[in-house]
Formats: C-alpha cells, structure tokens, sequence
C-alpha cells in the first residue's frame, strides 16, 4: 500500500509516531492548524474566547453522583449515566403503563440532569482548553484538572465509561443504544483536553488517566449490544455513532478503531443514509425534518474533518451508483439559508445558527460556494460552534 506524504504523517500521527516537520492530529484540527488559529485572532475573537475561558474558571465541577434518578425503575449504580429519552409520554389511555412516543415533542419532565452536566462539563472543558492554548491562561489548566478529575477519575464522583442506562424509555426498557447520541459532547471535551496537552504544562495523571476512560468508552461502543445497535441503527445516530469513535480513537491514538470508522463510512453510512441527489430520508421523515438533516450532515462533516486531519479524504468518496456527501451538503445548504422553503415537516422553530457542516466541507472540499454560505449564516454563541468558527476564519 502506497501513501502520499499527508496520507504517511496523518497514520503515522495517529500511532503516536511523530516524524520531523509532521503535524500531529489533534481531533478536528492538526497542530500546525492550532498554531495558524491563534496567530489569526483578532481582538473580537480574542475577547469572545476570553469570556468563555473566565465562565469557566468558576464554573463546576459536575458529577453523575450529584443528581440520581428516582422512580424509574432501573437499577443504575451511583456511578451510572441515566437519561430518558425526550420524546416518550405517559400514556393518557393508561397513565401507570408503558410510555408512549411522540415524535419531535420533548417531555420536560424526563430525568436530563446527568446529560445537562455532562454537556455543561465538556463545555467547560473545550473553553479552558481554548482560554490555555489560544490566550495562554496558565490558570486554566489547574481548573480543567479539577473538573476531568471530577468527571472522569475520582472513585467516588467519576462517570462509569458505559451508556448502559442512556435515553431508557419508561415501561419498556432500562437503556438504548439511542442514548450514545448524549455523549457527542465528549467530542468536545477530548478536543479541550488535546489543546490543554498542546499548551504544556498539564498534569500528565490526569491527561493519562482520562486518556484511558476514552479508551474504556470506545471499547464499550465498539463492543456492547447498545454500542452495536448504534452503529448500524442507519440514520444520524449512526453517523454520530461513527464520529465520536474516529474522535475518541484519535484522542487515544486507536489506529485499529479509525480504521474500522473510515470503512464503515464507506461501506455504511454514505451508502445506507444518503440518495444519489444528496437526500437523506430517514431523517426527512421525521417530524423536525430539515434540523435531523442538518443535524445528521454535521455529524458527516465532523467525521470527515477529523479524517482529514488523520490524512484520509472521505470528502471525495463516491459509491458505485454516485452517492456522495459532497452532494448532500450542496443539497441541504440552500435550505440553511431560506427554511421558509422546506417543504417537508418541520414542527418546530428551525435555526441554522448552531449547524457547521457548511464550514467544514467549505474548508474541507473545498468549496467557495458552501464557505460563503457559512459566512453569511448566524452563528450560535456556543464554545463548540465558535472554536470552529476560529477554524475556518483562519
């Protein structure tokens, strides 16, 4: 198998083998990307980085142990991840019965607490990681210790690396493989941690340690029933499946595992999930049609993104009968811009400020058309959607 030089440092980066003038991966950007982002700051992205990294310096830390789940009939251990799934109701034919589905309507009365604190925790660990690298804020690495600690190590606070009780539906089960859509966020907190490790000076234990948990977590996805049922469900829970394992596989230097996610993208997902006109109709049958879409192509584009940075083009791939990503982000980006013209159901409020996947296939193709179209979209005031932002504007 021949390579080309990108092809060489990306696989060989990811086996933790770093070579003279080779950049290392780092998620969705490589080292040499890191260093071009913070030599590109301008002073409004300076201060708007600045704020998130002083939020986070006072915020936390979050534990699965600080709020347990009562009444609902699952025998989680103090330690467990719990969630509901948000679009299961009491039944209002048999109140005490199994749940019933409503598509696209959130319960608001669903135990969430351990999903809300672990988004706030990955969150808070992307911002100290971009306060640490891009504003060298020594002080942030300190506080980042202390909440992966929180989270990921200490015996009696620390989040047990599986999802066996994730989005459980009342009367009918005690977890889903459904539920590893909650953990996407992680993504964000192994990228925070990546730029804490780039800027030197972070406690080696904790980063090894939390290295480790990743590694736990991906072999659980990799392996368990619910893990598996995810992988092949075919629609964006698959494709978010996949991009969180390329994600942990390169926080952990997996090579085995990115492997194993750049054939099943190949060989399932864009064949499985997307027409030859781009479409994607699982998610275009759903009751929030045109934000499943997006939703499902952010998860295509973070795959691809991170591909990239390992040294594989997955932009370019095309099946036999000419399906490609390519084309379903051409397809949906239109719609990004004029929702009013979707056509298909969509019950509740759509907003394109929170989507990337225009950015990173702008970039990533590239394409001057979706980059402009990303440009021109509102962009939502979150860590994550802005720490692309400082990607692509650099």
């Amino acid at each position: 198998m021949s390579f080309t030089r990108r092809q060489f440092v990306g696989t060989a980066a990811a086996a933790g083998v770093l070579r003279a003038g080779s950049t290392r991966p780092l998620i969705l950007v490589s080292d040499a990307d890191a260093d071009r982002m913070r030599e590109a700051l301008t002073p409004q992205r300076t201060a708007i980085l600045d704020r998130y990294a002083s939020g986070a310096l006072t915020a936390g830390p979050w534990s699965v142990t600080r709020q347990r789940p009562s009444g609902l009939g699952v025998n989680a251990g103090p330690n467990d991840y719990v969630s509901e799934g948000p679009y299961w109701w009491p039944d209002p034919k048999n109140p005490d019965g199994p749940y019933i589905r409503k598509d696209g309507v959130r319960n608001p009365d669903r135990f969430d607490a351990n999903r809300n604190d672990l988004g706030k925790m990955c969150t808070a660990v992307l911002s100290l990681g971009m306060g640490a690298w891009f504003l060298k804020r020594t002080e942030c690495s300190a506080r980042a210790a202390l909440v992966l600690s929180t989270w990921f190590l200490d015996p009696k606070t620390r989040m047990n690396p599986n999802l066996e009780h994730g989005q459980m539906v009342r009367g009918h089960n005690t977890g889903r493989g459904t539920g590893i859509i909650d953990t996407v966020s992680l993504i964000h907190a192994a990228q925070g941690v990546m730029l804490l490790e780039l800027a030197g000076g972070f406690d080696a234990a904790v980063i090894s340690g939390v290295r480790r948990w990743y590694a736990a977590y991906l072999r659980w996805m990799m392996s368990s029933k619910y893990g598996l049922d995810e992988k092949s469900s075919g629609n964006n829970h698959a494709t978010w499946w996949t991009a969180q394992a390329a994600a942990y596989a390169t926080f952990t230097r997996d090579t085995s595992a990115l492997g194993m996610c750049w054939d099943h993208y190949r060989k399932y997902l864009a064949p499985t999930e997307i027409r030859p006109d781009g479409s994607c109709p699982r998610e275009e049958a759903r009751t929030n049609s045109l934000g499943y879409s997006s939703m499902n192509l952010d998860a295509f584009a973070t795959l691809c993104r991170i591909a990239q940075v390992n040294g594989v083009d997955l932009w370019h791939f095309r099946t036999a009968n000419g399906v490609s990503v390519e084309k379903s982000f051409n397809y949906l980006v239109p719609f990004l811009q004029h929702p009013d013209e979707w056509t298909k159901q969509q019950i509740s409020k759509y907003s394109p400020e929170g989507y990337i996947f225009p950015g990173l296939a702008g970039i990533g193709l590239p394409s001057a058309s979706l980059l402009e179209a990303y440009k021109q979209l509102p962009h939502s005031d979150s860590p994550w959607v802005q720490f692309v932002e400082t990607l692509v504007r650099s």
